[in-house]
């Protein structure tokens, strides 16, 4: 060998020391935590196949096992018109967004936007208000795309993507896309001028009743709206009208912390989405200028009785959270490394213990790991909706829960995320954050390929 073919070699084999293998300075011992795959407690599953999300807490009573067993099949069944000879699932509409919860929450997991121009509306609902943030005169705050035999819907939407190129610091490239809006066929009149609007899918369920078990003191110890601690992150709390108590009361459920429980929570779906009424919405969501709907056949008053809206309450409340999968591998406890260092856990709390009141005892002192604080968040311009919701201002978003997000392919057969399911994957929703999460995806976007790989990983063990 010459001289200068060895020289070559050499200077070969440095430049891929230094580009080809990066130096893995990353330490992960004393990432684990014990029994870290029990996200949900003594509710947690072990299922990983397609029903991973439906499955009962396992330390029921044998009446809370009839109750959820009820709650179950008055969720996923479809309503039907009024009259009908099944009198307790009947008053359909006379506009609405699903004939079923499950219609939105398929297999009790995330909706799905439309892929393509024209699609129907099946998992995605908008909100809407008028240009001073006031429900909309004539379709109040939910847009109903669907209406029964004899009606027309409210309005149809058609809904196109633009393709956004950027590039990772190492140079990889990346592609997002942006959701466009096209509202047509209004039904019933003109809408209002400027009038706002918020796209919004239906989100995986596990766990929600572990949620409404946090002390409100333990969501409130991480607001910090004035960012005194100066790390960027202000956490801030929403507080609801609740109508059950007619008073105000912190905001817990909603992609933007609307709503205060679950029994409010899942009556102003019934009553939004399907055109349901209970005692906690009495009224149906037909607005005044919409006379065409007026004196439509109900069925009955209220259209779903307190027992069955309680057992699907209570179905929701014990839903189970699949465990954590592959929680010790060294590179899955590399990428936890990373979620901390990049800040991610700032927002997406890893860690709360459930109080000691819940009406539910199976749902009190649990540990549990939701990776959210229930707290709004500005999340930047490109995320921004523009829409107030109480306290919650344009730009703001509830932190969702993460637990579960890894097996949304399994389940419901895609990984579509954020509130308008915009991002086709984690890597793009990661991508998307803005505003107080902005430098948490800036250091994601100087990761090399290897620490982005690891902490992707972690993330789909949630």
């Amino acid at each position: 060998m010459t001289k200068l073919s060895y020289t070559s070699l050499l200077f070969s084999a440095l430049i891929c020391l230094t580009q080809c293998d990066p130096k893995d300075d990353l330490d992960p011992q004393g990432m684990y935590e014990e029994n870290e795959e029990y996200s949900g407690g003594n509710l947690t599953t072990f299922d990983f196949g397609e029903n991973a999300f439906g499955h009962a807490a396992p330390n029921l009573e044998f009446e809370e096992e009839n109750a959820f067993v009820v709650g179950n099949s008055f969720f996923r069944s479809n309503w039907t018109t009024a009259p009908a000879s099944a009198s307790v699932r009947d008053g359909l509409g006379p506009v609405f967004n699903s004939r079923s919860c499950g219609g939105c929450h398929p297999k009790d997991g995330r909706g799905i936007p439309p892929l393509t121009y024209g699609e129907p509306l099946n998992g995605l609902l908008f909100r809407l208000s008028g240009a001073n943030g006031a429900p909309e005169t004539t379709y109040g705050d939910q847009l109903q795309d669907k209406a029964i035999l004899g009606k027309l819907p409210e309005a149809k939407v058609a809904v196109t993507y633009t393709e956004i190129s950027g590039k990772y610091t190492d140079g990889s490239s990346y592609a997002l896309r942006k959701p466009n809006y096209e509202f047509t066929e209004w039904g019933y009149g003109a809408i209002e001028s400027g009038f706002l609007f918020s796209p919004r899918v239906g989100n995986q369920l596990v766990g929600v009743g572990l949620l409404e078990a946090i002390e409100n003191a333990d969501i409130l110890a991480k607001v910090d709206e004035q960012d005194t601690d100066g790390d960027g992150i202000s956490g801030k709390a929403n507080y609801v009208f609740d109508n059950v108590s007619q008073s105000t009361k912190l905001g817990k459920f909603g992609w933007k912390s609307n709503q205060p429980n679950l029994l409010q929570q899942t009556a102003g779906a019934f009553n939004g989405d399907i055109g349901i009424t209970s005692s906690v919405f009495m009224k149906d969501h037909v607005t005044d200028a919409q006379t065409d709907l007026k004196g439509v056949i109900n069925g009955g008053e209220p259209e779903i009785s307190d027992k069955n809206l309680n057992d699907v309450v209570f179905y929701l409340q014990t839903l189970s959270v699949p465990a954590r999968r592959n929680a010790e591998d060294p590179e899955v406890l590399k990428g936890k490394l990373l979620f901390s260092q990049l800040e991610c856990s700032s927002c997406h709390t890893p860690k709360f213990v459930t109080g000691t009141s819940h009406e539910i005892p199976a749902l009190r002192e649990q540990t549990i790991r939701p990776y959210t604080d229930l707290l709004l968040h500005d999340m930047g311009a490109n995320l921004a909706d523009g829409r107030p919701d109480f306290l919650a201002n344009g730009n703001e978003w509830r932190t969702p829960p993460l637990w579960g997000i890894g097996l949304l392919q399994t389940v419901n057969g895609h990984t579509f995320l954020l509130h308008d399911g915009r991002a086709r994957n984690i890597e793009e929703a990661i991508l998307w954050h803005g505003g107080e999460a902005e430098k948490s995806k800036e250091k994601f976007t100087n990761l090399n390929a290897q620490d982005r790989s690891r902490l992707l990983k972690f993330l789909d063990t949630l």
